[in-house]
């Protein structure tokens, strides 16, 4: 088996790679790159919406074909189902880890103000202000990325609402329904 992505028919049968969830750890948040790369792959599947929606159609037809539907709607209605679960675990995920590095990094600024209001040496006063900068452009970057973030949550979700036009999140969901109604 080649160790390269599966591409073509085989893609479509082979089952979706395993959503890994990352423990995002203080480091995480205070290295930008590391933080930034982290989000990238959680973005992929915003990304590659359209590609796993003819997947996830495609997966549910084998498994009409194979007796082993679940019959709860058309092959399209499943696929979409299927998906949106997905989607809005990942927004969730992906929120939930810029919110916690937003606070690391502002908790991180806080300590380093008061460390350098406490500072009595005007030298080290200046090096300790220079680190507070440096963390007040590190929490801007991080905060940027909440706007990022809804930018790439509405563009799936209208590329989403072009293939699953008669798709409702189930009233159950209340996270799903408040992403869903936000972008309407």
């Amino acid at each position: 088996m080649p160790s390269g992505p599966i591409l073509g028919s085989l893609s479509l049968q082979s089952p979706s790679p395993a959503t890994q969830i990352v423990s995002v750890s203080r480091s995480t948040c205070s290295d930008i790159s590391s933080f930034k790369e982290l989000l990238r792959e959680y973005r992929k599947l915003d990304d590659s919406i359209n590609v796993r929606l003819n997947r996830e159609s495609a997966m549910v037809r084998d498994q009409e074909r194979n007796g082993r539907s679940t019959g709860k709607g058309s092959v399209q209605d499943q696929a979409c189902a299927n998906l949106w679960a997905e989607l809005v675990s990942n927004w969730t995920r992906r929120r939930s880890i810029i919110e916690y590095c937003v606070g690391v990094v502002d908790q991180s600024k806080e300590e380093k103000q008061k460390a350098a209001q406490a500072e009595e040496d005007p030298a080290r006063r200046r090096a300790m202000e220079a680190k507070v900068f440096s963390d007040d452009v590190k929490r801007n970057q991080v905060r940027d990325e909440l706007a990022v973030d809804a930018i790439v949550r509405n563009r799936s979700l209208q590329a989403f609402r072009s293939r699953c036009r008669y798709f409702v999140p189930p009233l159950t969901d209340s996270e799903a329904r408040k992403m869903w109604d936000a972008a309407s």
